[in-house]
């Protein structure tokens, strides 16, 4: 490939800087598509701008935001070049949280024992997908009721709580093999993020939810069930591993409990 220098280049760098495989795989693509994009038209400001433009009218603003971010990084540390792009403003889409009892059907409706607990994890415990797939036997703690989560997004471990009502089950069911993975596939190995994403799919079918129901959902049900229970919003941001408040700070406006609990003046009539 003409430019497969350039992209083994950055693959190094990021590998250097001790990167995520997962950002380093994004990165790779997004670079990859914008050299792509250029052809003979040159790499420079101009022609990643373009890029940015037509990656508007087929993408989210989110997705294209990303793709700047590693055209700029690929300029700036591997053609030596500071090139600046502006991010394009992010829809500020809130998404459609589940509630208690929708869960509690989903989980009900579940009957493969790893799958239930697959999913009372990713919910009872706040967990992104890759850090389920990459949780292994040894990072829970039972006496503690602690899980460690090594190497989080943004290359940051912390400790989530077992939730009391899946300690037993959770500790019977790692008694079953002797996986050193907590959660191995059945072909060998870890599970994929397309098999657990299916796993909440079904289930959220089998309990008849009409919502959109994906993985990274029950995170956003765990932030949002706990900041509705008045936990304290540095507390969620350090279960959920976020670096910066302000990441935490959109569980205040997914929460509909303020205004469920507002009287309206029509009732005072």
């Amino acid at each position: 490939m003409k430019y497969q220098g350039l992209l083994k280049k950055l693959e190094e760098n990021l590998l250097l800087k001790n990167y995520s495989g997962e950002t380093i795989k994004s990165y790779l693509i997004h670079v990859k598509k914008y050299l792509e994009f250029t052809e003979n038209k040159g790499m420079n400001k101009e022609t990643a701008s373009n890029f940015a433009l037509f990656q508007l009218k087929k993408n989210e603003p989110s997705s294209v935001s990303h793709s700047i971010f590693a055209i700029e990084y690929f300029f700036k540390n591997i053609l030596n070049q500071k090139i600046c792009i502006p991010k394009p403003k992010r829809n500020k889409k809130i998404p459609e949280i589940l509630t208690k009892e929708e869960i509690r059907q989903m989980v009900q409706a579940t009957s493969n024992i790893k799958h239930k607990l697959i999913l009372k994890v990713l919910y009872g415990c706040g967990l992104r997908v890759s850090e389920i797939i990459n949780l292994m036997k040894e990072d829970v703690n039972f006496s503690e009721k602690l899980i460690h989560i090594s190497l989080g997004k943004g290359k940051k471990d912390r400790f989530v709580k077992i939730p009391d009502s899946l300690k037993e089950e959770l500790e019977a069911y790692c008694k079953l093999n002797s996986d050193k993975i907590l959660f191995p596939s059945n072909r060998e190995g870890k599970l994929t993020k397309k098999t657990i994403a299916k796993i909440v799919e079904n289930s959220a079918k089998k309990a008849g939810i009409k919502k959109e129901v994906y993985p990274h959902l029950l995170r956003h049900s765990f932030a949002t069930h706990l900041l509705e229970q008045g936990t304290d919003l540095r507390i969620i941001q350090k279960l959920l591993g976020h670096s910066d408040i302000k990441t935490t700070q959109i569980y205040t406006q997914i929460s509909q409990a303020n205004i469920k609990n507002i009287k309206s003046p029509l009732d005072t009539i």
